[in-house]
């Protein structure tokens, strides 16, 4: 369902709901943009319950670190006050930290809502034919699609040779050690894919000055409006609460 909706339309929801958790600071708000982002993403089975929980992780750790700041070390001051809301300069520490941690919880779970719930190729056509994304972006952004899951089976394969030559396992995490031995033959692997790209790219005549045809280009429809009208009457509802 989700992929079947613009690209755009989904970017220009979650844009406006992270710029609204930045600005209310009420601790409820935060959760429920957490909850309706993550059921939302959970009902799409877009992402395993467990999956999304590791990938929350990150942006946990981030948000505990604005709490215990915010809660050992805080200092007013006029200008930090005058730069954030009275709501703030009001509200405990705790409280304070609270929404601080909550906030990052929201704007993570947006972040991954939005990462699942599109097709990259997708989003970076509708850029470029409603957005006018210049064609030396768009190609250079189609180019690492296409190479960063060739450079993860590459750097699998160079672990797994790794391994065998030395006549042990495969490790689950890389070491410190193999990650450094791993570094230059992943540039260099780099590099050629990268050169070949160019050759091939322009091979096809592909340049920036001349006009270009789009293929595939998702256009906007019912269900567009449909989403974007039902998280508009959600926020809504979230703020008057």
């Amino acid at each position: 369902m989700l992929k079947r909706l613009n690209p755009l339309t989904v970017l220009a929801v979650c844009l406006v709901w992270i710029l609204a958790t930045t600005l209310v600071f009420r601790a409820p708000f935060q959760l429920a943009a957490i909850l309706l982002f993550a059921a939302m993403l959970l009902a799409s089975r877009a992402v395993s319950p467990l999956a999304f929980l590791g990938l929350m992780v990150p942006f946990a750790l981030f948000g505990f670190g604005f709490f215990t700041t915010n809660v050992l070390f805080r200092q007013e001051n006029a200008a930090a006050v005058a730069v954030f809301s009275a709501d703030l300069a009001r509200s405990d520490a705790l409280g304070a930290g609270l929404v601080l941690f909550l906030r990052a919880l929201a704007g993570g779970t947006i972040s991954i809502f939005f990462a699942f719930s599109i097709d990259p190729g997708a989003l970076v056509r509708a850029a470029m034919a409603y957005g006018r994304l210049p064609p030396r972006i768009a190609y250079s952004l189609f180019a690492a699609m296409q190479i960063v899951p060739d450079l993860a089976a590459k750097a699998n394969q160079l672990r797994l040779a790794e391994a065998m030559r030395r006549g042990r396992g495969l490790r689950r995490v890389p070491g410190p050690g193999e990650l450094f031995r791993l570094l230059i033959p992943l540039i260099a692997f780099a590099i050629r894919r990268a050169g070949r790209t160019a050759i091939a790219m322009e091979a096809r005549g592909f340049d920036a000055g001349r006009a270009r045809t789009i293929l595939d280009v998702p256009g906007f429809c019912r269900r567009d409006a449909a989403f974007a009208a039902v998280l508009a009457a959600c926020l809504a509802l979230c703020l008057a609460l």
